[in-house]
């Protein structure tokens, strides 16, 4: 088989086997798959239209283009994937639980309190765990994950139900999907005098995704105005049938305000575990599960809320949560009570870990530190050259001059006080859409106060610093002053929001249109040896302006485009203007193809207001 070439480049040869990479792999990684020189590789990319270094992370596309071009079947791992031959390269399997049949016991069941918002989930848990946390939030809206534990009774016998509570706002989606999918039952609160909500359908859509039973339950029942048959009915258009209509779906009418029938829903929450769900975990194995909320703490550093799936978690464990690592110094409860080991299904605050986990990263206990190192080390790794190949621009031969021509961007800075938050909040930005002409780019995204070390990458950058929930910690305040670099501070996510789309929308290019500012008539012309050809008009609408840009119309017909009215005289004065039915003489510039009856039609470009 002849080797392909490609632009003079001799190519190694293929024969159509497969090629495994990582996302985010370097033409580097490719050559040593298929023991070839990386520089010829660069050569090949550059005359199929891309221009990539040898080390630099390349997207998707351009690793299967060239696989295409080699005959190699370019497989990119999913990350998923990729974590799990990660894993096993250490013998560890998650996802699984160990030993046999008889070692698993049955767990308290996982429920996500999901629904619209200001349709009572928060004041429902407080209800339902006799805490507050409510008036702790801005603006009424939950923005961090919680877990709690509760203990109730069903047929006399004690049971212990998990919460897991989801924040309301549309920006929260990507934290609310993934409650949905480290939950067994999400509860959908329904406000009996408000109805199905999109946010209601979303969360309905996440849990179904997640394949968890729901429990739905119609909220604000003592309200005037409530309805609770016609959510009913609302909900039977997305696939929930109530019992009493003759399908599976458990229905129960509470006011969590007036604390009525909160013993019916927690009731109704352990039928359906134990009508539709098999809730067994081994406790005896080494613990894995999902780490809910993480942020950093003043005085504990990095704390991490995580949900234990299976296992035991003890104090003394090593942990890895994503590309984050530790030792479990020390856990507590939702009570802020310490605690030395947690069940499955338990949620405990984690302190021990040396950076601050991602919301809804898996968490699992290996044997020692160093592996729970290496395998963040990999992870972040890996998590790193794949953001580098989708941050990077796909720059063909062709676009080359207009990629190289400045660009409108604003570089951001995302600091919060936990990862799900700063997660929620950089999405929300990075889907605020205002053309293609502005480009907005999060430079650096983390967990705690804004720090010197921030202020100096906003230097550097260029960037904004936003502030979620945050201040300046030491001199960076003082740095920042002295640098000019804008540090902004919010305790909602609608400001942020709104505050960065206007700024996008004023970094646009302006737009322009053209306003008409008057007509003249040739009625006579003049030609000057010192001056030129010599227009004398009558003005037959609105006004001519010395300085506006004209045309020339012959016949109906524009005869010159873009020329300056640059003298305008009133018998023998400079004037500035000239109103309508007065006369005028008028130079257009240094044009001379002026007749009589033509027409001088005069105009100006106003920039227009943005939507």
């Amino acid at each position: 088989m002849q080797a392909p070439s490609v632009g003079g480049v001799r190519l190694p040869k293929g024969s159509g086997e497969t090629i495994r990479l990582p996302r985010g792999a370097s033409l580097t990684d490719f050559a040593e798959k298929i023991d070839a020189n990386p520089a010829s590789l660069v050569q090949v990319l550059f005359h199929l239209g891309e221009m990539v270094t040898a080390t630099q992370s390349v997207s998707d596309d351009i690793l299967e283009l060239l696989g295409g071009e080699m005959n190699y079947n370019v497989q990119v791992v999913s990350p998923e994937e990729e974590d799990r031959e990660l894993l096993e390269t250490f013998d560890i399997t998650y996802g699984e639980d160990s030993g046999e049949e008889e070692d698993l016991q049955v767990r308290p069941p996982v429920v996500t309190i999901m629904g619209h918002v200001d349709h009572g989930k928060t004041r429902l848990l407080d209800t339902i765990r006799k805490t507050k946390v409510r008036e702790s939030e801005a603006g009424g809206i939950t923005q961090h994950i919680g877990a709690y534990q509760i203990e109730t009774e069903l047929d006399g016998n004690p049971r212990l139900i998990t919460f897991i509570d989801t924040p309301g706002h549309e920006a929260f989606t990507a934290m609310r999907a993934r409650g949905a999918n480290s939950t067994d039952i999400a509860v959908i609160v329904v406000a009996a005098d408000d109805g199905v909500m999109p946010q209601t359908v979303e969360a309905i859509n996440h849990a179904q995704a997640a394949k968890a039973p729901i429990v739905v339950a119609i909220n604000k029942i003592d309200k005037e105005g409530a309805n609770p048959d016609k959510i009913r009915q609302q909900l039977t258009e997305y696939g929930l049938v109530a019992e009493e209509y003759g399908g599976d779906t458990m229905f129960v009418e509470i006011s969590a305000r007036q604390n009525i029938n909160i013993d019916g829903l927690l009731e109704a929450i352990l039928l359906t575990a134990d009508a539709a769900l098999d809730l067994r975990a081994n406790p005896d194995m080494e613990a894995q599960g999902v780490a809910i909320e993480a942020h950093l703490d003043r005085g504990r550093g990095p704390v991490a809320t995580v949900l234990v799936q299976r296992g035991t978690l003890r104090v003394g464990d090593s942990v890895v949560a994503g590309d984050a690592y530790g030792r479990v110094r020390r856990m507590v409860d939702e009570h802020n009570v310490d605690v030395t080991e947690a069940l499955p299904s338990r949620p405990v605050q984690v302190i021990g870990f040396t950076s601050v986990p991602g919301a809804g990263d898996t968490f699992l206990v290996v044997d020692e530190d160093r592996v729970a190192r290496q395998i963040a080390e990999r992870r972040s790794a890996r998590t790193r050259n794949a953001l580098n190949a989708s941050r990077r621009k796909r720059v063909s031969l062709e676009d080359l001059d207009s990629a190289l021509k400045e660009t409108n961007s604003l570089n951001l800075i995302i600091k919060g006080d936990n990862s799900g938050t700063v997660e929620a909040l950089e999405a929300s930005l990075l889907q605020l859409d205002v053309g293609d002409e502005v480009e907005l780019n999060v430079v650096h995204r983390g967990v705690g106060g804004v720090t010197e070390s921030d202020i100096d990458l906003a230097t550097a950058s260029d960037a904004i610093v936003l502030g979620f929930n945050v201040r300046a910690q030491g001199k960076a305040t003082e740095r920042a002053t002295r640098e000019g670099v804008d540090v902004r501070y919010y305790t909602v996510i609608y400001q942020a929001i709104d505050e960065i789309e206007q700024a996008l929308k004023g970094m646009l290019k302006p737009e322009y249109e053209e306003v008409e500012l008057g007509r003249a008539e040739v009625r006579e012309v003049f030609k000057s040896s010192k001056i030129g050809t010599i227009a004398g008009c009558l003005v037959m609408s609105g006004e001519i302006r010395r300085n506006a840009r004209a045309r020339l119309l012959r016949d109906g017909t524009v005869v010159a485009e873009n020329l300056p009215i640059s003298s305008l005289r009133r018998f023998k004065d400079d004037v500035v203007e000239v109103r309508e039915g007065y006369e005028c003489g008028l130079t257009l510039g240094s044009y001379g193809d002026i007749k009589v009856d033509d027409v001088i039609e005069t105009y100006e470009q106003r920039e227009k207001p943005r939507a």
